[in-house]
């Protein structure tokens, strides 16, 4: 149970990261950030999910690329439900699931080492 807050708080401090990273991605604050942590983490669990099934065979013709589209669109529908949370357009959500992808590996990194 601690290890999954702790991998909230960091997913929360990654968003926050990328949005001094990437234009177009703001997040006012730690409080929204983790409120459009675990938005987003719910979207990427259901409808995520659903998409992710559903277009299988793109991504496996872009050699997993698409799987960012879909992350990218989890993230501009968590910015219109979660205030505080703003992407500004597809593209910039589309680099904040690049950024957020890369960061994520180093928190599963992180988080396993502890464990």
């Amino acid at each position: 149970m601690f290890g999954l807050l702790v991998q909230w708080l960091l997913y929360a401090i990654a968003l926050l990261v990328v949005s001094k990273i990437v234009p177009g991605f703001e997040v006012h604050g730690l409080w929204p950030a983790m409120i459009a942590a675990l938005v987003i983490g719910l979207l990427n669990a259901t409808l995520g999910f659903f998409l992710k099934i559903i277009t299988f065979p793109l991504s496996i013709l872009t050699l997993g690329i698409f799987l960012l589209v879909i992350n990218g669109l989890m993230i501009l529908l968590a910015s219109h439900i979660v205030r505080g949370f703003h992407v500004r357009g597809f593209g910039a959500a589309f680099w904040g699931a690049v950024v957020l992808a890369m960061l994520g590996m180093v928190i599963r990194a992180i988080t396993r080492s502890e464990a």
